[in-house]
């Protein structure tokens, strides 16, 4: 719930200082610097499986022209998931469903028993690729750009009692698990500018990717959204 109501807050505060910001923005940007750096809070929600994770961004980008950059991005974030049956191959949750039926006739198992084993998540993203920056308001700068990269994701599972305990370690016999998977979506986002070296940064990006499909049965749709101070520096290119 505390996760939700800070999510809904955000949605609802970026807007309105969107709008308190466009109020003195008339003319055109006459200052566009060469390089920009940004470093920022940032969450990852992927809601398919139930994770949600707290990290940051960073990003540098260098401008060919005013109007598009090339950069790299990276973010860091850590959650809780909770894996269930219903998330595996088919085949899998079948047998695992049917050992705890025979768990449960055999009275190892409460009755109603049902799986699911706590995991802590620790991602990785990392993006190299284009930028399209609009740059007709002189305080604001709206861009897009293709959220192409590569995902780390290192899960951990908790499990709570002796079957749970056997099942993770059958899909992870390490103590943890590993992968590395391609991500594609699109993303953007508006600087607010301050001054022509200081503004803060709002932004968003859809990617979806398939990370453990050894063990997991679906893909997954996660947004991540990133907020923070943003610098602007070099030669003016304008």
């Amino acid at each position: 719930m505390q996760r939700a109501s800070a999510l809904r807050t955000l949605l609802i505060a970026v807007p309105i200082a969107l709008l308190l910001a466009a109020s003195p923005v008339a003319a055109q940007q006459t200052y566009v610097s060469q390089f920009d750096l940004y470093g920022g809070y940032a969450f990852l929600n992927s809601p398919h499986i139930g994770l949600f994770e707290n990290g940051f961004q960073a990003q540098f980008g260098y401008r060919p022209k005013p109007w598009y950059s090339l950069g790299f991005d990276y973010s860091r974030s850590t959650g809780d998931l909770m894996l269930t049956p219903d998330l595996l191959p088919t085949a899998l949750s079948q047998q695992i469903q049917g050992a705890i039926a025979q768990y449960i006739a055999a009275k190892l198992l409460p009755p109603g028993y049902a799986l699911a084993v706590p995991a802590h998540s620790t991602s990785q993203t990392f993006a190299v690729g284009p930028q399209l920056a609009y740059r007709h308001f002189s305080r604001l700068t709206l861009f897009l750009r293709p959220s192409l990269g590569a995902i780390h994701e290192e899960a951990v599972p908790h499990p709570g009692d002796a079957f749970a305990t056997s099942i993770a370690h059958e899909l992870a016999p390490s103590g943890k698990k590993t992968d590395w998977t391609g991500f594609y979506g699109f993303g953007g986002g508006v600087d607010i500018l301050f001054s022509k070296h200081v503004g803060i940064r709002t932004q968003a990006d859809l990617v979806y990717d398939h990370l453990f499909n050894d063990v997991l049965k679906d893909g997954r749709w996660t947004v991540r959204f990133s907020i923070g101070p943003c610098f602007n520096f070099g030669r003016n290119i304008r």
